[in-house]
């Protein structure tokens, strides 16, 4: 490698774009292709990055095996920024096993952490968990170390394991430092403002607060019987009652919920759950047998005892009842949830993270853009979409993966 091509990969390494631009910027053979995309992307021009590291690829003979997965790493790491989720995964793993048998821990370790990054969007936490688990922090370069404890604290604020994610920032922050990459350091700072961000609503007895992150937190570990309209699912001391699949029955629950400590009547139970607004015998008659189901669920948490003009929920052993709100309540929440990340994303990755077809991710988004909430950048299958301004909530008890308990 010559001495121009090393001083731009040492530029790259320490968060220099334009300074290895300045030295290879004027050359197309295999190994500047490659320096120049990767500067690229790092500028945030992620198709010019793409188009020259495919150029990279087919430049490096087959021979070169090592710079070749190098670059297919690159790419991975540009598809991922450009939430491309459809990116082949088993071409990153092969690539990081290609650079693992031939002594390239750094790279392979980079190209592990990828995975991780991956399947941390997706919601896939245990798998992302193990495999972070199979890398020792300690092994690892400054910028390399950053990226590995940004993702366990991203794991740690998914899973609302609060202390340990503050921990895994302090750490990254570190590292970044370590480093001296102000964009790193940018990136794990602006991540970790998550903590301090109202991330949910918690409403009692027709009191309503906002809950940081370690609320909602000490909330799941004390006695309360939580109604949890962001995941709906009823939760107590450890235990949960998931019903997501019931959208009837959970409206009917969280509106005794909020009734509490009184009781819910009759015509708003009909139209919370039904939307009926004028109610009949044949209104009346569904609800009693939707409040039946309800019982025979709820029957080791809590009673419901009907009254002259509705229905009151009754705690086994007088516990008191919370109703765990989102900060905002709109629809396709989900959605929004993850364009808080800032980043561009195409349907189609959506589509992946949220586990639903792409004709439903599309029609949700037709809808958020008619009301002003996201906007489309490009065309075609090159289309994204993120939101005009970045939220003032924490939206991470809508991410699409389990809470504790769930």
């Amino acid at each position: 490698m010559d001495s121009m091509i090393t001083a731009a990969a040492r530029a790259l390494a320490a968060g220099d774009p334009l300074g290895a631009l300045n030295r290879v910027a004027l050359r197309d053979d295999a190994p500047a292709l490659a320096l120049r995309g990767i500067a690229m992307a790092q500028l945030g021009d992620l198709d010019r990055a793409k188009t020259l590291l495919k150029s990279a690829i087919t430049a490096f003979g087959p021979r070169e095996t090592v710079a070749r997965a190098r670059c297919i790493v690159a790419e991975a790491e540009v598809a991922l920024a450009g939430r491309d989720l459809t990116w082949p995964v088993k071409a990153l793993e092969a690539a990081g096993e290609t650079l693992a048998a031939h002594g390239d821990s750094l790279n392979a370790a980079h190209a592990r952490t990828l995975a991780i990054r991956r399947l941390l969007l997706i919601g896939r936490l245990d798998e992302a968990g193990t495999r972070l688990a199979e890398t020792d922090p300690a092994t690892l370069v400054a910028p390399l170390r950053a990226a590995h404890e940004l993702a366990a604290a991203g794991i740690a604020i998914r899973r609302l394991r609060t202390k340990a994610a503050r921990d895994a920032f302090a750490r990254a922050i570190d590292a970044a430092r370590q480093a001296g990459i102000p964009a790193l350091l940018h990136e794990i700072e602006l991540a970790a403002t998550v903590l301090e961000k109202p991330a949910a609503r918690a409403i009692a007895n027709g009191v309503e607060q906002a809950l940081l992150p370690d609320d909602v937190e000490a909330l799941f570990a004390g006695k309360a019987l939580i109604i949890d309209a962001c995941r709906h699912v009823v939760r107590c001391e450890g235990a949960t009652l998931s019903l997501a699949t019931r959208p009837i029955l959970f409206s009917l629950l969280r509106t005794l919920a909020e009734a509490l400590p009184g009781d819910a009547s009759r015509e708003q139970l009909l139209f919370n759950a039904f939307r009926a607004r004028h109610a009949d015998e044949s209104h009346r008659a569904r609800l009693r047998v939707e409040m039946g189901r309800l019982r025979a669920e709820l029957a080791l948490l809590a009673g419901i005892e009907a009254t002259k003009h509705g229905f009151v929920l009754a705690p086994l052993g007088g516990r008191p009842v919370t109703v765990l709100a989102p900060p905002l309540e709109e629809p396709h929440a989900d959605i929004l949830a993850l364009f808080a990340d800032g980043e561009a994303w195409s349907s189609s990755a959506l589509a992946i993270a949220l586990g639903t077809s792409a004709r439903t991710v599309q029609r949700a988004l037709e809808q958020l853009h008619a009301a002003g909430k996201v906007q489309a950048i490009g065309s075609g299958r090159a289309r994204r979409w993120l939101t005009p301004t970045p939220g003032a909530f924490s939206t991470l008890l809508l991410l699409p993966a389990p809470l504790p308990d769930d």
